[in-house]
């Protein structure tokens, strides 16, 4: 798609000149500004207030050295990255993401995106992303623990309980958050909520590991229910098998579809009998190793060296739960041609460009992550809120706020959408319906020169 008028033109053109070599950054401005010139057509006043300039410029980049001491006693040396990119409805939130692709452009890309999926959940939140080029893969406890204490002594500088709070993300699980805080807290000499996704016995939150993955499959439920569907009989295809993955084929389950394929970054499993899932959670979250370890103790199962194939099963809902533009023109090309249904992302924009038009003109059930992946940081949200209360919820209490959550998401999503004349465009929906609230509260707060 091209933009139809010059003004969003030329703010496009802007941020790739000032924001060169970054194109996760540049896919995920470009979606949203696409969705944007009949929200500026009808509401001068941001144009004026300069909101669309201002959205897609980070209100700060914090880019810092990490030294850290392997076991064999040799000096490594990484790069961290915090990138708080929009304050206007409350304190920074978003993951911390230890990958070796991470860089300045992904985090951008991350925060950005972040800005609008906080706002669609109704919590006060606003969008910020971190992580490092740290690889947590092959490393001792130790090395991870040295590596997390290093990263948050520069970190603790630039993060609060009421002003930004991080999460996890790839590669940042229970195990690194707990180093992060105990950092944290060693060098501030407070105890506070500062991170999400903590232990439940130091203030997490139940629910907190399912959530993004459960958050998923209300919200897919909630797109199917508009065509009178459900999950119930449905084949699922998920990409992953991480902590997203594995909780929406857990829910996904419940709600009586049945998952016959997981990936991870070496290739995939299927198993047309459906996934077991309990054998899936022994070898990624006990044993920390490679899926391909299924088919040891399943015989019908099948190995496939390779991500990307993975999308030539024969699916009626496919959910996405890896990493960013997995899911490209022909992959979506191919899901059509074997009848998908819906398409619900659970890692954040992992369909390129091409595949959300080939969904869309197909007429396809599409939800993009910013809406359907809310559900981890909705519940990161609700930690918070116990956090401050010194309290804590039960399951069911945690579970019953997030599924009314997704639904207010969903909801948000479909009225934007149509009120600006698309009703089953989701991407619209959620563009336009997490910009609104950001945009007036940046309206209301003046410039700040």
């Amino acid at each position: 798609m091209s933009f139809k008028t010059e003004y969003m033109q030329d703010l496009m053109n802007r941020v790739e000149k000032n924001h060169p070599a970054q194109p996760e950054f540049h896919q995920a401005v470009r979606e949203v500004l696409l969705c944007m010139e009949p929200v500026a057509e009808r509401n001068p006043q941001y144009v004026e207030a300069g909101i669309f300039e201002r959205i897609v410029e980070p209100e700060r980049a914090i880019i810092f050295r990490v030294s850290w001491v392997d076991d064999a006693g040799k000096v490594q040396v990484n790069r961290g990255y915090r990138v708080q990119f929009n304050s206007a409805i409350g304190p920074y939130k978003g993951g911390l993401r230890l990958h070796p692709s991470v860089n300045l452009g992904v985090i951008k890309f991350l925060g950005f995106e972040q800005i609008f999926k906080n706002s669609l959940t109704g919590l006060p939140m606003g969008g910020g992303k971190g992580g490092s080029d740290f690889d947590p893969k092959g490393k001792s406890d130790g090395e991870i623990m040295r590596f997390c204490q290093s990263f948050m002594t520069e970190l603790a500088k630039h993060i609060g309980a009421d002003t930004d709070v991080p999460a996890g993300d790839i590669g940042v699980g229970a195990r690194e958050i707990g180093y992060l805080f105990g950092q944290y807290k060693r060098l501030r000499n407070e105890f506070t909520g500062v991170l999400t996704g903590k232990g439940l016995n130091y203030g997490g939150s139940l629910v907190r590991t399912q959530a993004t993955g459960y958050g998923l499959c209300y919200f897919t439920q909630e797109m199917l229910a508009t065509k009178n569907d459900s999950f119930k009989d449905k084949t699922v295809v998920i990409s992953g098998s991480g902590n997203v993955a594995i909780y929406a084929a857990e829910k996904a389950t419940q709600l009586g579809g049945k998952v016959v394929a997981l990936s991870d970054s070496n290739g995939y499993i299927y198993d047309a009998n459906g996934i077991d899932l309990d054998a899936v959670k022994e070898i990624k979250e006990v044993k920390r190793l490679r899926i391909k370890e299924y088919i040891a103790n399943h015989p019908n199962a099948e190995y496939h060296e390779g991500c990307k194939g993975i999308w030539t099963i024969k699916c009626d809902i496919a959910l996405p739960c890896a990493t960013q533009n997995e899911l490209d023109g022909e992959a979506a090309k191919t899901l059509v041609a074997n009848g998908v249904m819906a398409v619900a992302e659970g890692a954040n924009m992992p369909s390129t460009p091409e595949a959300v038009d080939t969904f869309q003109a197909a007429g396809i059930l599409f939800a993009p992550g910013k809406a359907s992946n809310a559900g981890g940081v909705a519940t990161s949200g609700l930690e918070m809120s116990q956090n401050s209360m010194r309290y804590s919820w039960t399951a069911e209490e945690v579970d019953a706020k997030l599924q009314d959550i997704m639904k207010h998401i969903h909801k948000t999503c479909k009225d934007a959408a149509t009120e600006y004349g698309e009703p089953n465009n989701y991407v619209l929906g959620a563009n336009i319906g997490g910009f609104l609230k950001v945009a007036d509260a940046m309206y209301a707060q003046g410039v700040a020169y």
